[in-house]
């Protein structure tokens, strides 16, 4: 029986409950398929700095390093913000991702044709939309240095080596080639230095990818874009704050932050997460949405563990759980036949995803 060793990290907030879920939904499929998962539990954020005093400690670091995947749920709240910046739980997740190796932000921004009316854009602008935003994440102005913050001033330092805009380049084109086969890259080369290095860098790599489309576009262009026509894009390609910015401005297309995944990959060890955050004014209520962790889990088989059909059955199911009127509170208001818990959700979906 094939066996694979997944990191668990539940994090602060909803996180504890939503990770409870996604591993429901994991260990039905798994069993339906005929492979067996083992967990490892890490701390990381807010619940290791109240363990340990320090939001990533040397245990997770090593202990993630030894697994097949990371599944993680979300870290911070109000408890922690007034911590100095080395202290935050934010803090962990960046060092955590760089230790990692995990330079390649994977989001998805995808509309469930149930919930078309759950955006605020028209349902014609959105129906259909599918994107793959691909977010260079260890390198650019977050990580940039010199860095420094005075009473007179403050800078920080965008910066881009060749070898970081190759590889991230050559991920986007893998994922196009099992899309529809384009890339936008998207950036500022009108004013910014590293942008016109990264365009012609990523022009470079796309003469090895003859099969797919490559246009370019600038952020503030790109931003107005995806509002105004959306299905236009299919692989959008650029740089870790740009990407930050954008990524989050797709995922509003669904209508619900709650229902999209993330992918955070390079060179070793997977981290797959939802992108929202810890929401920890409704921590413990049992009223959260899963489906973006659920949907991280798909992600996890589908691109660290190659269980492709597994992942094929969580996707479906959670469509499946869609379509017939399920709803967790944040979707009430949109065709909901039953309004369910949190765990509930996390039933219905592992009962479709085991068939």
């Amino acid at each position: 029986m094939r066996s694979y060793k997944i990191g668990v990290i539940k994090g602060d907030g909803i996180g504890p409950e939503i990770v409870d879920e996604a591993i429901k939904v994991l260990d039905a499929v798994s069993v339906a398929q005929g492979f067996n998962l083992k967990y490892d539990e890490f701390l990381l954020g807010g619940a290791a700095i109240d363990e340990t005093g320090v939001p990533l400690p040397e245990e997770t670091i090593q202990g993630v390093k030894k697994c097949d995947a990371v599944l993680f749920g979300a870290i911070g709240g109000p408890k922690w913000d007034n911590l100095e910046r080395h202290l935050r739980p934010e803090t962990g997740l960046l060092g955590l991702r760089k230790e990692m190796g995990t330079f390649a932000n994977l989001r998805p921004a995808m509309v469930y044709d149930e919930l078309v009316n759950a955006s605020s854009l028209k349902p014609s602008v959105i129906q259909g939309v599918d994107i793959m935003v691909v977010r260079e994440l260890t390198g650019g102005i977050y990580f940039g240095q010199p860095r420094e913050l005075h009473e007179d001033k403050a800078f920080n330092t965008m910066v881009y080596t060749k070898e970081e805009v190759e590889r991230i380049a050559r991920v986007a084109f893998d994922i196009a080639m099992k899309r529809d086969k384009r890339v936008c890259s998207v950036d500022k080369a009108n004013v910014l230095e590293v942008s016109q290095f990264w365009r012609e860098i990523v022009e470079e790599i796309a003469k090895e990818y003859p099969e797919v489309e490559l246009s370019h576009m600038y952020v503030d262009n790109a931003a107005m874009q995806l509002i105004r026509d959306p299905k236009q894009f299919d692989v959008i390609l650029t740089g870790n704050i740009f990407g930050d910015i954008l990524s989050d401005a797709a995922s509003m297309l669904s209508g619900s932050i709650g229902l999209l995944p993330s992918a955070s990959t390079g060179k070793g060890v997977g981290l797959y997460e939802p992108i929202h955050g810890s929401a920890p004014d409704i921590a413990g209520q049992g009223i959260a949405n899963p489906l973006a962790t659920i949907s991280s889990a798909s992600m996890m088989l589908r691109y660290a563990l190659g269980e492709e059909e597994a992942a094929d059955k969580i996707d479906n199911a959670i469509k499946k759980a869609l379509a017939e009127g399920y709803r967790t509170g944040d979707l009430a208001d949109y065709d909901a036949k039953e309004i369910v818990t949190c765990s509930e959700m996390g039933d219905i979906v592992a009962d479709y995803a085991s068939r």
